[in-house]
Parts: structure tokens; sequence; C-alpha cells
């Protein structure tokens, strides 16, 4: 029976703020900072207006699908209490209120769909992208969010995701890719940040919303939290240091870009571990979340030639896609009680692999079609005289800055 405490409502709370922390203002200055000054408002536009879509179809039906009891053999859940009609204040999901869970998940959902747009930056049509984002929350994210989360398919068979590394990074990524693929390549195809300061601004607060994210997804205040925090900081803390040493060796010179990017892939990678491992594996996760990461960044995309304009993919997706397997090699039984590869269980690998597989053909395939079916239709991709001028002043008629 369900009873409950007011020290784990009270963490959570906090947590499901810190969550927020991240998609605004923490996503928007990270892209806003990364993108071409005369595309900053519009690029923080994406991500406003992608948690507001979101936040009002979670309430609506999105969290009833998600959480329902499976049905169609795990694939989605069987709705109830629409627009939360019918679910009380004193009702309870663990031990805290069951609408602050609504809340917290919420606010996953949300910063999903708002990372999905910095591969698409200075291109994409504002009702192309509305459009896309309400479609992919009801095609793609609710019911992946069910499979992992809500008693679907991937949970029955065993599958591990703490905070998101398959239904947030992977499914945000991989959904980037697609759009991308669909909208073609820039006219501009350069990418020096308009304020690199912005940039690592936006990080520092990912970084400080991060414990939140993956604190939090244990819905309570103990060691389990504790632990959580403590292995995304050191995963967080290797790749920053990991990715500033490739810069010196390979580039040169340390970079700030390169080492808030680091720091990030860090964070993507460990999240789907958090509750699972320990110090060493968050080690040895941050050590190789950046070595992927770089690779897809200056040497995959270079070569396949897709136009992810602020490396959602190469981060979000590649750091994912590791750690999501990761997890499986070094989940320790005494601390989420599910034990890894090198503690004798091997078929963990593969119920994560199969995971990640689902989650990237399904997404992947989903989020294609419909942004085609949009391109064919109303159009995706803003006209060449638009997107050369910026879109600050062609879409929004407004500037970040003052130029008189």
């Amino acid at each position: 029976m369900d009873v409950f405490s007011a020290g784990d409502t009270a963490w959570i709370l906090i947590c499901t703020l810190l969550v927020l922390l991240m998609s605004i203002p923490a996503v928007a200055f990270f892209y806003g900072g990364l993108s071409k000054r005369k595309n900053v408002l519009n690029t923080m536009f994406l991500t406003f207006i992608a948690f507001s879509i979101l936040s009002i179809i979670w309430v609506i039906f999105g969290y009833q699908f998600a959480f329902g009891e499976p049905s169609l053999y795990g694939f989605i859940g069987s709705p109830s209490n629409f627009f939360l009609q019918g679910i009380g204040l004193e009702d309870l999901t663990g031990s805290i209120p069951t609408l602050l869970f609504v809340m917290f998940q919420c606010a996953f959902a949300g910063l999903t769909a708002a990372l999905i747009s910095g591969a698409l930056v200075g291109r994409m049509k504002t009702r192309a992208w509305i459009l896309f984002i309400i479609i992919w929350a009801c095609l793609v994210y609710i019911p992946i969010a069910h499979w992992v989360w809500g008693g679907g398919w991937l949970m029955q068979m065993g599958a591990l995701d703490f905070a998101g590394g398959t239904v947030v990074h992977i499914n945000s990524g991989v959904s980037a890719l697609a759009v991308a693929l669909v909208l073609g390549r820039r006219k501009d195809i350069s990418l020096i940040p308009h304020n690199l300061g912005y940039a690592v601004l936006g990080a520092a607060l990912l970084w400080y919303g991060w414990m939140g994210f993956n604190g939090g997804s244990g819905l309570a205040a103990d060691g389990l939290a504790a632990n959580a925090i403590i292995v995304s900081n050191v995963s967080a803390a290797t790749a920053l240091i990991v990715w500033t040493l490739l810069d010196t060796l390979i580039v040169g010179k340390p970079t700030v870009l390169g080492a808030i990017s680091g720091g990030i892939a860090g964070l993507v990678a460990i999240t789907p571990a958090a509750g699972f491992v320990d110090v060493f594996g968050a080690l040895i996760i941050g050590t190789v979340a950046p070595l992927i990461s770089y690779f897809a960044i200056y040497s995959l995309k270079a070569k396949l030639g897709y136009d992810d304009a602020l490396d959602v993919w190469g981060i979000h997706g590649m750091s994912g896609l590791w750690g999501a397997i990761a997890t499986g090699i070094f989940a320790v039984p005494a601390i989420g009680g599910t034990a890894g590869l090198i503690y004798g269980n091997p078929e963990q690998v593969i119920i994560q692999i199969i995971s990640v597989i689902a989650t990237m053909v399904y997404a992947f395939t989903i989020s294609f079609v419909v942004a085609k079916i949009i391109d064919k239709t109303i159009g995706i991709r803003v006209d060449e005289s638009e997107e050369i001028g910026g879109l600050d002043s062609n879409i929004h008629e407004e500037s970040a800055y003052n130029f008189n």
C-alpha cells in the first residue's frame, strides 16, 4: 500500500523545478547561444513553444496513455482520467502525490521535444515545427514512454532506463536526425556561435538541473537519489576533461565549446544508468561518451553529409546510445537491484541493445514519415530569402539586438 512521505514529496517538487530549469531557460540559452545572431530568438522560441505544446498534451491525454494499464501487447496504455479528472489531491504514486508525478513526467516530455529543435535551427517553418511536435508527441514520445516506464513491452522485458537514455536522449536524437534529413542542408553551413557565453550559461544550468533530472527519477529522497547525483556529476566531469584532452591533442588547444559539449555528453550517457551503477561505472561511462560523440560530430557527420546543426544526434543520440548499453554492462545489483554484464548477467546487455534498436527504428521511422508528409503538404522549410536574411526578422519581425 502506498504511504505518503512529506520528505519524498518535497524532494520531487524540487526535482520537478530543476527539470523545468533544464528546459526553460537552460536549453533556450544553450541552443540560443550556439545559433547565429540572426536566428537566436527563433531558436529560443522553438524551445518554448515545444515545451508548451507538450505541457498541454500531457495533462489532457498524454500521461494517461503513457502510464495507463498496458494494452495492444504493451504498445500503449489504456487511458483514463482525461484532463486529469478523477485524480484527487490525496491520490499517490509511490509515496508522492500522483499530481506531482504527472508534472515531473510532464517536464521530461517537454524537455525531450525541446531538444529536437537544435538540429533544425534557422531553416524550419514555425507552423511546420508546431504541427510536427503535436504529431510527434502523440505517435512517438507517448508510446516510447509507455514501453519503457509505463509498464509496456520493454519494461516487461526488463529494459533499464533510470531517467531517460532511450525515452529522452535516443528518442530526441534520432527524431532530430530524421527531421534534419528531410529539411536538407542549410544554405550557410558555417555555424559560429553568436554568443558562446549564452551557451556556457545554458550548459551550466543544464548540469545543475540534471541533478534533479536524474536524482529525482527514483521518486524518493534516499540513498539511491544521492548515488544518482554523485555518479551523474562524476560522469559529466570526466567527460568534460576527456573532451578537453581530445581538443588539445587534435585541434592543438582546449576549447570552451568542446568542454561544455563534453559535460553534456557525460550527463546524457549517465542518465539511463544513474540509478544502477556506481562511481567506477560512471567513470568508464563518462570516459567513453565524449569519444563517441566527438567521432560522430567531427567524422561521421562529415562523411554522411547530414546537417544536424547543433549536434543533437551527435551528443544526445550517440552518447545516449552508449549510456543505454553501458547500463547493461555496469549495473550493480546492490544499487538498482539488477546485475549487469560485469556482475554475471550478460543477458541484460542484450535486453539493452533491443531497447536501443527498437527506440531508434521506431522514432526515426515515424519522425521521418511525419516530416515528409508535412513537407509535401504545408511545406517544412522556410524560403531561401528568409533563411539567408534570418528568421528573427523575417518570421518574428523582432531582433535580440538593437542596431540603432
